[in-house]
């Protein structure tokens, strides 16, 4: 448990010195796993004394310390397609009013959180950049308003133009209209707009389930441990289907192959036994359930089994 709390203190003085970082980032800072590093993450997240962002970069999220929000700009770089250009514009005009936008504009908006913060006014939504703080909203109001205006009152200079503003327009509010007959929500994600993206939209789903389940597993090992006073010395492998300690029971060092499924099977002891030779260790076995009615057989008669010789 004091190695457990050491490492946490490892990964905040990391985020104080670093800023808002990638896992792999800090992995490497506190000189281990990924898996393992993430599952840290995961509970220092849980107990609110780290923020995860809204950003991903590959499928990573950014973690950082609460004030430390401001310095998630310098991932912005990450940012692509029409979310890029309504988070340009955002930062360019501090405030944007939302019915004055591009539809495409409209919902990329509310797909950069991390960086366009709702807020409203008398009734009307509007948008502003992350780090300008609402109260500055009341100085740029009226030249808000005004700059309206004067859109409004322009003359048109050439009849063709005047069509194809018109033309425009119509567009516009039919796109409008479907958006609002989706009810899209001012803090919904953005809408999936094609097959492939829903097809990746469900592993990103799987994906994050099965974090979920390893990390469960992971709490489940160390509340185990924990009950039988065995000291974790080191982690030699961690993945989703097995998890690798060194450990200590009695002053005495032992390997630790702890099996993210139901049912043993032989090739399971079988490769603890060869992972625990290349350690010259002695071994022990988790698992989430009893060994195969066959195996266990097997290992009963084998401990009254005094050798086996060959007969020439």
């Amino acid at each position: 448990m004091q190695d457990h709390s050491e490492t946490k203190e490892r990964i905040l003085r990391v985020l104080r010195t670093r800023g808002p970082s990638l896992p792999v980032h800090i992995s490497t800072q506190i000189n281990s796993s990924i898996l393992f590093t993430s599952a840290f993450l995961s509970e220092l997240l849980s107990e609110k004394k780290i923020k995860i962002s809204h950003l991903r970069i590959g499928s990573s999220p950014i973690y950082f310390l609460p004030g430390q929000e401001p310095q998630l700009e310098k991932y912005s770089s990450n940012i692509k397609g029409k979310e890029k250009e309504a988070f340009l514009l955002l930062k360019e005009k501090k405030f944007l009013k939302d019915d004055e936008q591009h539809p495409a504009i409209r919902v990329a908006l509310r797909a950069i959180k991390d960086f366009a913060i709702p807020f409203q006014k008398d009734s009307k939504l509007f948008w502003r950049y992350f780090t300008i703080p609402e109260s500055d909203f009341k100085d740029v109001s009226y030249n808000l308003y005004s700059q309206i205006e004067k859109k409004n009152e322009a003359p048109i200079l050439a009849t063709k133009k005047s069509d194809e503003l018109k033309t425009r327009k119509t567009d516009n509010e039919e796109k409008l209209n479907i958006i609002q007959k989706e009810e899209l929500n001012i803090f919904d994600e953005k809408k999936k707009e094609s097959k492939p993206k829903k097809k990746t939209a469900k592993k990103t789903t799987r994906k994050k389930q099965s974090q979920k389940t390893n990390e469960k597993f992971f709490d489940k090992i160390k509340e185990f441990l924990s009950q039988k006073n065995i000291e974790i010395v080191g982690i030699e492998g961690f993945n989703k289907t097995e998890i690798i300690l060194k450990v200590r029971i009695n002053d005495k060092e032992k390997l630790l192959v702890a099996y993210n499924k139901k049912r043993l099977t032989e090739k399971d002891i079988t490769n603890a036994h060869k992972k625990a030779q290349e350690k010259k260790l002695n071994y022990l076995i988790l698992s989430l359930g009893e060994p195969l009615k066959k195996l266990t057989t097997l290992m009963n008669a084998i401990k009254d089994l005094d050798g086996i010789e060959k007969i020439n």
